[in-house]
């Protein structure tokens, strides 16, 4: 399976972004981490098969919604209020498996919030 991540780029805090990653097979959990310069990456969200199990990283919660859309084997992730310390690269992760942890992953879109 191949991710493809994409929707990245520069904005203001405040702003609003929204990523997607097309996937080119059958996926179950799918996620979104980040990594920002110099640091360890971070989960940010993660959906489950059916999207009615949604997860969040606490310094996200209620800023950011993921969403999926199967026929389109694609996930969103809507990002609003985007402050200065969401600026890193955003990683798309799938589960190939049921039940199984993120054994794909995509190439990162950076996301640069400038205050």
């Amino acid at each position: 399976v191949q991710l493809q991540a994409s929707g990245g780029g520069l904005v203001q805090a405040g702003d609003s972004l929204r990523l997607s990653c097309a996937a080119s097979g059958r996926t179950y959990v799918m996620g979104w981490f980040r990594q920002a310069p110099g640091k360890e990456r971070e989960f940010v969200a993660g959906i489950g098969w059916i999207g009615d199990n949604t997860y969040y990283a606490d310094s996200v919660k209620g800023r950011f919604t993921i969403s999926r859309d199967n026929a389109k084997r694609t996930v969103y992730l809507q990002m609003n209020r985007l402050n200065v310390e969401d600026t890193a690269d955003y990683y798309c992760a799938a589960a190939t498996v049921p039940n199984g942890g993120y054994n794909y992953w995509g190439q990162g879109t950076l996301v640069t919030v400038s205050s």
